[in-house]
């Protein structure tokens, strides 16, 4: 069942007051220890200020609540134990506040925006969080009265937050709960010191939510079933340009804060905050990106006017952008993801920028995020397809509008090659494979983010398009889906019912029971997909690497050399030259004379083309042991500050032969590394160096960090230990 919004408007009498229809809880959640079901969150308001040099966050909570039985015992909120609870307080909702709750369920319901005091910083001790000022209003309660309160553990990814309420309340009588803290060393909050920044300028932070870590930024309702509207009141040093996703955004000079509105309701991880040396340029009419000074005209050339395409391109396929403005940010290389769909603010990793077509569908899998994902969400984690699938399948309709179907099965060839190969290191029984993954108690939601929830989630998708037989009709029927549900969440369930109903005839003809391709069968076995796309209007493109790919396992090897040289792939795509090093490196390793041959061919051209397939070049000399080209790793190493460019080298280095040269790059290059990444490139090099040894890191780059790298957002399958074979690159990790 799909659980209905916060801020959705009831049905009520227009007489006397009434009170609105039982709504339907939000789906459990094991990743949650909240006590989401008893309560209706009707918005939440932030109070922040910034402390880069304590790296440190204080922050108030104001939480807009309803009770939706009589006298509650407890709220339950999800923490973490990096957040410290300085105080819990209770506050009753003014009277035209009560009276309007009583009547509908919409945002308009909600209390005034309070305002928040913050302290001057006194000698020898840190400031205070920040104090709520609450606005006069006829009928409102005078004071605030304390709450009790206890911290409990959870799981290793989060705590529990109880918080004692007055056993007077009643049901539907609207209230608030004030919470002030300070959050310290969060997963969820990554703080960067200037020289992890291009311009080595000024302090940097960002927050990365999805899926489990924003109970760390602030306590919440931390499960996709529950969403509300927010609201927030920033302050920063000087001269940091703060911005979050939020459909309204204002900078209070006299104040000195920045203050945002987001007006539509949103779950607790798409709640997302980022802040340093950014300048704005816009890119198109509901449109800018925001980057360090030395990057903005990089990526106002990239994107400019692309981006409304690609937004138009949405629209004509499944309906009105209802988020107001489409803004990018780019990130330091820290970022420990590709990209994430944040509403209004997409957050993008600046390493990007210099992969074009990578640029494209990542921009694009996220503007398809706005529809799928974003406006509705999955309810649960254990079905991350309904958002990733979804909008994988929306991102390739918008590219082949866009630029052709050809380039759109290429990528798809590309990316579902990637899936069989990991299907051939788990094996084809492996749990994670299924759509409808069963998550277990205490194990981290972030782990089930692979291959199988995106692209096998794109053929179940991509197979519904086909039984109706027109990809048009199937677009109107997503359209439907979203106007539907948007603001919503929703599980499997909802999307199959919707589509029989829309497509009638189809459920006549019990197309969810077909032998071999049921609806449940999909969602429920292990393995690849039932079906798979017909790539075939990609041949063009295709075609040439399998030939080029049989050329070079051809025998003999100098005349198969000869016959490759004569193909010139400085003029392919970059998915073209990527799928052909991806087959080399699956066949890997390789006899040493066609390694030779091949780095006497390619190495100098593939030396001065993107990362994307730079990285794949490196891996296949790491893992080969070829020593001519071991110059061009350390090179590569020492210019790479990205999870994404770095890990997968150092896992090959590791596994090989090549430890000691990788533990002497690591020393070399450690300093410009973010902690969290020098913590998990050390675990690689203990592994890889066997029991006992392990290489120390400049001190204070561990330690307290230890916990935040192990809540980022899992980039390696179920519980893989960082030297598994399958390598990062193997990830679709756009969020």
């Amino acid at each position: 069942m799909a659980a209905q919004c916060c801020c959705r408007k009831a049905p009520g009498a227009e007489a006397a007051p009434a009170r609105p229809p039982p709504e339907p809880p939000p789906a459990l959640d094991v990743a949650s220890a909240s006590s989401a079901q008893l309560f209706r969150l009707r918005h939440l308001q932030l109070g922040l200020e910034l402390r880069p040099e304590a790296r440190e966050l204080a922050g108030c909570l104001v939480l807009e609540l309803c009770a939706l039985r009589p006298a509650p015992r407890a709220l339950v909120l999800d923490a973490h134990p990096a957040l410290r609870l300085h105080s819990a307080a209770f506050r009753r909702a003014s009277a035209a506040a009560a009276a309007a709750a009583a009547t509908a369920a919409t945002a308009a319901t909600a209390e005034p925006p309070c305002a928040f005091a913050f302290s001057t910083p006194g000698p020898g001790s840190a400031p205070p969080p920040p104090l709520p000022a609450f606005p006069e209003a006829p009928g409102a309660e005078p004071a605030c009265c304390p709450l009790a309160f206890r911290v409990d553990p959870f799981t290793d990814y989060g705590s529990s937050l109880t918080v004692t309420l007055p056993p007077e309340l009643q049901a539907h009588q609207p209230f608030q709960v004030i919470l002030r803290y300070t959050s310290t060393d969060a997963p969820a909050i990554w703080w960067l010191d200037p020289e992890l920044t291009y311009g080595s300028a000024k302090p940097f932070v960002f927050t990365q939510g999805h899926s489990v870590c924003n109970r760390s930024f602030f306590p919440c309702f931390d499960t996709p079933a529950v969403k509300c509207t927010y609201s927030a009141v920033v302050k920063a040093p000087s001269g940091v340009q703060v911005l979050m996703s939020a459909t309204q955004s204002t900078y209070v000079e006299e104040e000195g804060v920045y203050r945002f509105h987001m007006e539509h309701p949103v779950p607790a991880y798409l709640v997302a905050l980022v802040a340093g040396d950014l300048q704005p340029a816009d890119i198109g009419p509901r449109s800018r990106v925001w980057a360090e000074p030395c990057l903005l005209p990089t990526a106002t050339s990239k994107l400019s006017g692309a981006v409304e395409q690609w937004l138009s391109a949405a629209e004509r396929l499944y309906g009105p952008y209802m988020w107001g403005r489409y803004d990018i940010v780019f990130l330091p290389p820290s970022f420990p993801i590709v990209a994430m769909e944040n509403p209004c603010l997409t957050f993008i990793i600046s390493s990007i920028l210099e992969s074009d077509e990578f640029l494209v569908i990542d921009v694009i899998h996220e503007v398809a995020h706005s529809w799928f994902g974003n406006a509705v969400t999955n309810a649960t984690w254990e079905e991350m397809w309904l958002s990733e699938g979804l909008a994988t399948y929306a991102q390739r309709r918008i590219t082949t509008e866009t630029y052709g179907a050809a380039f759109t099965c290429l990528e798809t060839a590309f990316r579902l090659d990637a899936l069989h190969r990991q299907m051939k290191l788990l094996g084809e029984d492996s749990p994670v494979s299924k759509l409808q993954v069963k998550l277990e108690p205490g194990v981290n939601p972030s782990h089930l983010m692979n291959l199988f929830t995106y692209e096998k989630g794109y053929c179940f998708v991509y197979y519904l398009s086909q039984l109706c037989g027109d990809p048009q009709r199937f677009d109107d029927f997503l359209r439907a889906y979203v106007e539907k549900y948007k603001f919503t969440s929703v599980v499997a369930q909802d999307l199959l019912d919707s589509f029989l109903t829309f497509f009638p005839e189809l459920k006549e003809q019990s197309v969810d029971c077909r032998a071999g391709l049921e609806f449940e069968r999909w969602l429920n076995a292990t393995g690849p997909p039932l079906a798979e796309p017909d790539l075939s209007q990609g041949s063009s493109l295709t075609r040439p690497v399998e030939a080029l790919f049989q050329l070079w396992t051809a025998e003999p090897l100098d005349q198969a050399a000869a016959s490759a040289s004569t193909i010139d792939i400085s003029k392919w795509k970059t998915f073209q030259t990527a799928l052909f090093l991806d087959r080399l490196l699956d066949g890997s390793p390789l006899p040493q004379e066609v390694v030779m041959s091949l780095s006497n061919c390619y190495s100098s051209l593939l030396d001065s083309m993107n990362a994307e397939i730079r990285i794949r070049w490196l891996q296949i000399v790491v893992r080969n042991d070829y020593y001519p080209d071991l110059h061009r790793v350390r090179r590569f190493l020492e210019s790479q500050m990205s999870r994404m460019y770095t890990i997968p080298l150092y896992e090959d280095l590791c596994t090989g032969a090549l430890k000691s040269f990788a533990l002497e790059v690591f020393y070399q290059t450690q300093g410009r590394l973010h902690p969290n990444l020098r913590r998990t490139i050390q675990q690689i090099l203990s592994q890889g160096l066997g029991p006992g040894a392990e290489p120390s890191v400049e001190q204070g780059s561990a330690g307290a960090d230890s916990e935040a790298d192990a809540d980022t957002p899992a980039l390696l399958l179920g519980d893989e230990a960082p030297s598994s074979a399958i390598s990062l690159r193997d990830v679709n990790v756009s969020a």
